[in-house]
């Protein structure tokens, strides 16, 4: 009988640690995560050119970095009556509308009448390779996710700016 008890008390004593200890944890757990949070406003983004579209186009990094081989999130400025001639990119790319509206077609040729209109709220994917254009009317805000090196190749290379901007 006595053993049975000395056994009884040895595993509460047990599970009490146990439990002090995982609570312990959970607790520094929860502290990491919100030392983690990272909340960006519309008034913190820090917009800067991008060389690899026509000039207009402002970019805001969220998280990630597109340049290397990991999941990125970006903003984009656009100005009123932007085009983005036909292109298209290494890897599947996600876009939804933050602000105004923004047109996309499909193929080879830039052809307004063809393209859709995507509204503020408005989302599309675009599989690797597939070749688009895109378009504003008014000022708009996009915010593209996926994974980089983020890349775009243009399918006439004289549409491509950077080409340009060497001259």
């Amino acid at each position: 009988m006595r053993r049975t008890y000395l056994g009884y008390a040895g595993s509460v004593a047990i599970l009490g640690v146990a439990f002090f200890i995982s609570t312990g944890l959970v607790a520094e757990q929860q502290k990491q995560a919100h030392a983690a949070l990272r909340i960006q406003n519309p008034d913190d983004l820090k917009w800067s050119p991008v060389g690899s579209l026509p000039y207009g186009a402002e970019v805001a990094p969220l998280d990630g970095d597109m340049t290397k081989k990991t999941e990125f999130t970006v903003r984009l400025r656009l100005p009123p009556n932007y085009k983005v001639p036909p292109h298209f990119h290494p890897a599947d790319e996600h876009v939804t509308v933050i602000d105004g509206s923004f047109y996309m077609g499909m193929g080879d040729t830039f052809d307004e009448a063809a393209a859709k209109e995507m509204k503020t709220g408005g989302f599309h994917s675009i599989p690797k390779g597939t070749r688009h254009y895109a378009f504003t009317k008014g000022a708009a805000i996009i915010q593209l996710h996926g994974n980089g090196p983020w890349g775009i190749t243009y399918v006439n290379p004289a549409d491509d700016p950077r080409k340009a901007a060497k001259k």
